[in-house]
């Protein structure tokens, strides 16, 4: 975990304020700089016609069992990747039991899902498909239904040669084109890039708070603004979290942080979608947690003010940027990092 600035913690936000202009704070900056090249498993190499197979994938309803549910029904471009609901419906029409999590910036986790259950972006890409719930399919019923249709069918071989069509390669190439889905040229990042009038000066105490009197960055550290953690902030859910994979008592109630990237279009917010606004979330941190045994010692009463409340909305709302939906921008990455 990232922990925040000891000086900043020692000395307040005003210091953070008034050094906008230092050295000191340009360095700061640094440690959120996105990098360039998107990383990909070595037994999972990118290249145009596999992304472009894993898009077609993501966007086809006929992966699940009534035909009219696609990943990107949940994951929708225009919601950040999520679908502005709190709870999803499946092919059963039952709300799921959590709140749909982004997929933007994938490609750099850790671990996936709120619980962390799965270990890499090819088993989440599978779970929703074979979740009775969500998707409702079966591999037998996905690939027989994948077989008929000679298009797939003369992908997947082109695609993949040696294996053709699969659940396997269905959730490499679903996997591949999820981890092209990256925020980049956010106002925020210019600033971080040296542009000083990329953000506001309201943007710039926010981003002082954020990283000093709000500790928001105990948690939400470098450039996608997450730790890759579990941590109990104290929701009223009593969902157990991450306690119900890793049998730890430290994982009660613990949930994955999310990262912030386009933050302001993915409401409502946490793994419930209990809290509706971005003022509300900063509200719960304040001082509106439940505490707990399992309680992060990381959640304590902040006393932020109503101004204060507001350039932190205003920072976060620069983290906003487009994310391009393959083939937009993407191939020169790719061969950058020696796809095809």
């Amino acid at each position: 975990m990232h922990l925040i600035d000891s000086i900043v913690v020692g000395l307040g936000v005003v210091v953070a304020i008034a050094q906008w202009s230092t050295g000191e704070t340009r360095d700061q900056r640094a440690n959120f700089k996105a990098p360039s090249i998107i990383p990909h498993p070595i037994e999972n190499p990118p290249n145009v016609e596999k992304i472009a197979l894993g898009q077609k994938l993501f966007f086809d309803t006929n992966l699940s069992k009534t035909s009219d549910i696609s990943c990107a029904t949940c994951h929708n471009p225009k919601f950040g990747f999520e679908d502005g609901l709190d709870f999803s419906t499946g092919v059963t029409q039952e709300k799921l039991p959590r709140h749909t999590p982004t997929l933007i910036n994938l490609a750099w986790s850790e671990t996936f899902f709120w619980d962390g259950r799965a270990s890499n972006l090819e088993e989440q890409a599978i779970g929703p498909l074979m979740a009775k719930a969500e998707m409702g399919m079966t591999p037998q019923t996905l690939m027989e239904r994948l077989s008929r249709d000679d298009v797939y069918q003369h992908d997947f071989n082109q695609v993949f040669p040696e294996e053709g069509l699969s659940l396997k390669t269905v959730a490499m190439a679903l996997a591949a084109f999820e981890r092209t889905l990256v925020s980049k040229n956010a106002p925020f990042d210019a600033w971080v890039a040296g542009d000083e009038k990329a953000v506001s000066a309201s943007a710039k105490r926010g981003f002082a708070l954020f990283t000093g009197k709000a500790r928001c960055s105990s948690c939400h550290s470098g450039w996608n603004f997450t730790d890759d953690g579990f941590h109990d902030i104290g929701l009223k859910s009593l969902d157990e979290g991450r306690f119900n994979v890793l049998n730890f008592p430290t994982m009660h109630h613990g949930f994955k942080t999310p990262g912030l990237r386009n933050i302001k279009e993915r409401a409502p917010y946490m793994h419930d979608g209990s809290l509706a606004t971005l003022d509300a979330v900063i509200r719960h941190y304040d001082d509106g947690f439940q505490k707990r045994d399992s309680l992060s010692e990381l959640m304590q009463p902040l006393g932020l003010s109503a101004n204060e409340r507001a350039d932190l909305i205003v920072f976060l709302n620069s983290l906003s940027s487009p994310v391009a939906i393959w083939p937009q921008d993407q191939k020169e990455r790719i061969v950058a990092q020696g796809g095809e």
